[in-house]
């Protein structure tokens, strides 16, 4: 997709798929304004988001929702925050950032040359300045946009996102389409198999989901995935009682089809952790 297209996925809900990351970024009209679906990976995406934004729909940013806290969701939202726009997300983004992201951000600015490609020299780690603890509907722009904090999954900050009257869910990393779901800062895989059944009891086979990077999705596609994250735990909680060490866990093709080694390495790790509590 070029890197200046804007896909229509549902009447007036737009994705644009930004590199680098493939960051999936959504884009609700409303009558009033414009609302904005996560921010990329430093203050330059950000902003480049903003112009886009506006140039392309004509209308005002009014709001930006964050589907959960890592850094090439979030990393942008200074941009957003220092113009006055107001800011959703999960409610545990603060303790998140604090855990996860800060540390990272402080090594990396102490020492860019250890991750040069991440350009994040003149970040100003931002939270969400509506922190979200329950499921809502929002007015933003003159449309209405309902909130859905969900248990741990990808993060403990996932927040879903559905637009009820287009039939459209971003889900941000719970499910991912141009590469394998992640196990980054703050997985719980064990968790992960769980939050997808519960999505499947709202999407309904009409509805399109936008995934965290890649194209948009079905429902099947979310099916498809969760099967796969169940049969995992299922893995994961086995090699724990049999006292397998990670490193000497072996996984079926079906979930090596799926996830690298050292994914699946670190599943095992942050599942053992979970169990171990």
């Amino acid at each position: 997709m070029p890197e200046d297209q804007w896909l229509e996925v549902g009447p007036g809900v737009f994705q644009r798929r930004y590199e680098p990351l493939d960051v999936s970024i959504g884009v609700v009209l409303g009558t009033t304004g414009a609302t904005v679906v996560d921010t990329r990976n430093n203050p330059k995406e950000g902003q480049e988001i903003l112009a886009d934004v506006t140039q392309r729909f004509h209308l005002p940013v009014v709001a930006v929702i964050n589907t959960h806290a890592h850094y090439d969701h979030t990393f942008g939202n200074q941009v957003f925050h220092d113009a006055g726009i107001a800011i959703y997300g999960h409610h545990l983004i603060p303790k998140h950032f604090q855990n996860y992201e800060a540390p990272h951000l402080k090594k990396v600015q102490e020492q860019p040359e250890t991750e040069p490609d991440k350009e994040w020299g003149e970040v100003v780690l931002t939270a969400p300045s509506r922190l979200i603890d329950q499921e809502c509907t929002l007015d933003l722009g003159g449309r209405e946009i309902q909130l859905v904090p969900l248990s741990a999954g990808h993060t403990d900050t996932d927040l879903a996102i559905y637009v009820p009257d287009a039939s459209v869910w971003f889900l941000g990393d719970i499910v991912e389409e141009s590469g394998p779901p992640m196990f980054g800062s703050g997985a719980h895989p064990l968790g992960w198999p769980e939050v997808l059944k519960e999505l499947l009891t709202r999407i309904e086979p009409s509805h399109t989901v936008i995934p965290g990077h890649g194209k948009p999705i079905s429902r099947e596609f979310v099916a498809e995935q969760q099967q796969l994250f169940g049969l995992l735990a299922k893995h994961i909680r086995h090699g724990y009682e049999q006292g397998t060490a990670p490193e000497q866990m072996s996984f079926p093709s079906v979930l090596r089809q799926l996830w690298p080694e050292d994914f699946l390495r670190e599943a095992t790790i942050d599942g053992y952790a979970q169990l171990g509590d």
